[in-house]
């Protein structure tokens, strides 16, 4: 069913039209009682679109993909990809349709997207479902990365279904409205390579350079350049997640974006206490995924998208090989330094410290972290208030608080800059016994704990009085923690 265009913004059918070959025509399910539980106001406005019409009944039916504007084309995206290291070669949006696309406040093509609308060609064994908690976990938690200044999929709404979905237990249905600055994945250029279609792979990668990397369109080699500017972005997103130790959980290659993008925020988490082989998926049980693991597996997912592109880097395949082999191999360089300076903030060191200094200081200060189990969030946020000469709070941290003497006199020596400190460093992060709680009362009916929870987050900066137990870790009775995919 289609309905008149909302009063501002329109959708458009882009990629639709443009790669028809990755783009099933579907309609979403109508849903028995669909009642809106969340909206990003200010996210809507971006998108030019009125937040009081998505509130009304129109819109809401727009939200889950009941009713659209006249002219766009609902589809289900194709796409293949490696899920913990197996390849599936026909993978695609089971439970997922692109509404179109929208052209937002700044001229920038974003995607209007759904999860939860229902079975497609692609659901295989699945049935397209979503229950509320997975999708509120997924509004959280990208609020919460969007704050903190990580490139990620944002949401727009979680409406209620009125669907019961069978999981372990019943569970109450919902739909995520999701926007980013593409669905276009790894996965999608290996479905397009798997199709022996170089025509349909050289289109999609041309939709890519002109969506999101469109300096790669001049280079002499566009393709090359196109791969170059992913792994770029790849390498500053993975750091980024690494220094705020958030943990993805499912970093299958259909997961990996190529605008640089986080996405699907499945069984994600943020770690407490550090430890690189932090897990907290319940089906990663080789600990593929683990946080420590996470750059490593970037560049691996790369080297997947690397051979999808190989047809396009040059008609001999060893020297198509040889470029993009050396072109991978800035990966490491990037993140490496994007890891590095990421490190010397959250320390608020000055200027150009000398490596030297700095980096035996950095891995020293990991061990001591690793060893006294200390939470990864709050110790650089009580560093700096050791910078500002109290070093009680941080030193209590340890239960063997001498070594950390030692080092904070070295560190100390090097003049940090503990205001500069406190704009890198979060007070707040969606603690994981914080999430869960709000979850379990929203899926009872209370949506207060998750309002309260994503005002928090949503300055993540910003201490504020009152919300000690938003800057406190799990506590002790919280046990060991695991997360699920919701489907």
């Amino acid at each position: 069913m289609s309905i008149a265009p909302p009063p501002t913004g329109a959708l458009d059918g882009r990629f639709a039209r443009e790669l028809a070959e990755l783009a099933v025509p579907w309609q979403a399910e109508e849903a028995p009682d669909p009642r809106l539980l969340v909206l990003d106001e200010p996210l809507a406005v971006e998108l030019g679109l009125d937040p009081g019409w998505l509130r009304g009944p129109e819109g809401v039916r727009l939200l889950i993909g009941a009713a659209v504007p006249g002219g766009a084309t609902p589809v289900a995206q194709a796409y293949a990809g490696h899920q913990f290291g197996g390849y599936s070669p026909r993978l695609g949006d089971g439970r997922a349709l692109l509404l179109g696309e929208l052209v937002d406040a700044d001229g920038r093509l974003r995607d209007l997207h759904l999860k939860g609308s229902g079975r497609t060609p692609f659901a295989r064994g699945g049935d397209g479902l979503a229950a509320v908690g997975p999708m509120l976990r997924e509004y959280v938690v990208s609020r919460a990365m969007h704050a903190l200044g990580i490139p990620t999929t944002r949401s727009l709404a979680v409406v209620a279904t009125g669907r019961t979905v069978h999981r372990e237990t019943p569970l109450p249905g919902a739909v995520l409205a999701r926007v980013a600055a593409s669905h276009l994945r790894v996965g999608s250029f290996q479905y397009a390579r798997a199709t022996g279609d170089v025509d349909l792979l050289r289109r999609l990668a041309d939709h890519a350079i002109a969506r999101h990397h469109p300096d790669a369109a001049g280079a002499e080699r566009p393709y090359l350049a196109l791969f170059e500017a992913v792994v770029a972005a790849q390498a500053s997103l993975v750091a980024r997640w690494m220094l705020v130790g958030f943990v993805h959980g499912v970093m299958n290659t259909d997961n990996m974006t190529i605008s640089g993008e986080t996405i699907d925020y499945g069984p994600c988490a943020f770690m407490e206490a550090y430890d690189p082989a932090t897990v907290y998926s319940s089906i990663d049980h080789g600990g593929r995924y683990a946080y420590g693991n996470q750059p490593v597996v970037a560049e691996w997912n790369l080297a997947r998208l690397a051979e999808a592109l190989l047809p396009l880097l040059h008609d001999d395949e060893e020297q198509a090989v040889a470029l993009a082999t050396a072109s991978l191999g800035g990966f490491r360089r990037r993140y490496e330094a994007a890891w590095s300076a990421g490190m010397r903030a959250k320390l608020g060191l000055p200027g150009d410290p000398d490596p030297a200094v700095v980096a035996p200081l950095v891995e020293e200060l990991l061990v001591l972290l690793r060893a006294g189990q200390v939470d990864f969030t709050s110790f650089f946020r009580t560093l700096a208030v050791a910078a500002r000469g109290e070093a009680g709070p941080a030193r209590r941290l340890f239960p063997d608080p001498d070594p950390f003497d030692d080092w904070s006199t070295r560190w100390r020596a090097l003049g940090p800059d503990a205001d500069a400190m406190d704009r890198v460093n979060p007070v707040y992060i969606p603690r994981n016994h914080l999430v869960e709680e709000a979850l379990a009362a929203a899926t009872d009916g209370d949506l207060a704990p998750l309002e309260r929870l994503l005002d928090v987050v949503a300055a993540p900066y910003d201490e504020r009085d009152g919300l000690d137990r938003y800057a406190a870790p799990a506590p002790p009775d919280f046990g060991a923690y695991r997360t699920f995919c919701g489907t």
